[in-house]
């Protein structure tokens, strides 16, 4: 049985890894899925074509999550298109890693424009179509809550700082029956971290059950979250990380 049928969700960074198998897992669940992509358009099309399949209609919109008017665009674009929004996937999101040292100006307003201020635009925005049942979910890291090596600092602090933002948002949005919640992933396997690149066996070492996650993995939680079961659940941060935070 599908549990978000008649639904419309929206997921930013949509066309690879995580956003991607979200995307694709909303629709085999019932809804019609939205997604942005910046340059990737033929992976975008892979994963309409995926989504359509299921019988769901599907929509690609190139977003730079940069840019707040193209974020607000993207989804007044899937409400026009779509008639309606119920889900937002806030997962677009870019990873900076260096010393503090070597940290610039540059580094730290591009970061925290797409990681931060792109989540707190897109929700704003989806959060004035929404009503009853509505649902933000934002991909977080387990990097939020503890930093294992060096070179984080930056990547860190953006993802903190979305676990203030889920919990004041569950405040102002709970009355309207709508959750807000955050997914922190640990290491999981993407083109960007891969299972079998050069840092893994260190983030392996880092793990009660010493395993990447697969990006359905990652998907089946925010599923859940999308759905009437988790309607008591909201300004929760869930960490899915095989353990490395324990």
């Amino acid at each position: 049985m599908r549990k978000i049928s008649s639904k419309v969700a929206l997921v930013t960074g949509g066309s690879r890894g995580m956003g991607a198998a979200i995307a694709e897992r909303l629709a085999r669940e019932g809804a019609d899925v939205a997604l942005t992509y910046i340059s990737a358009g033929d992976k975008a099309r892979t994963v309409i074509a995926e989504i359509e399949r299921t019988g769901q209609r599907g929509l690609a919109i190139v977003a730079d999550h940069a840019d707040p008017a193209a974020v607000r665009a993207a989804v007044e674009r899937t409400v026009a298109e779509l008639n309606r929004l119920d889900i937002l996937v806030n997962n677009a999101g870019i990873f900076v890693a260096k010393p503090l040292d070597a940290l610039t100006l540059d580094d730290f307003e591009r970061t925290v424009a797409i990681n931060v201020r792109a989540v707190f635009v897109a929700s704003q925005a989806a959060a004035a179509h929404m009503g009853e049942g509505g649902r933000i979910i934002t991909i977080g890291s387990n990097l939020a809550e503890r930093v294992p090596m060096p070179g984080l600092s930056l990547y860190s602090l953006s993802k903190a700082a979305l676990i203030g933002l889920t919990k004041g948002m569950a405040r102002d949005l709970g009355p309207r029956g709508i959750t807000v919640n955050i997914v922190h992933p640990g290491s999981t396997d993407t083109d960007m971290n891969p299972a079998n690149g050069a840092h893994a066996d260190a983030q392996r070492s880092l793990m009660a059950i010493p395993r990447f996650a697969e990006p359905r993995d990652i998907a089946g939680l925010v599923a859940w979250l999308a759905s009437e079961e988790s309607r008591c659940v909201t300004g929760a941060g869930l960490t899915i990380d095989g353990g490395a935070n324990a």
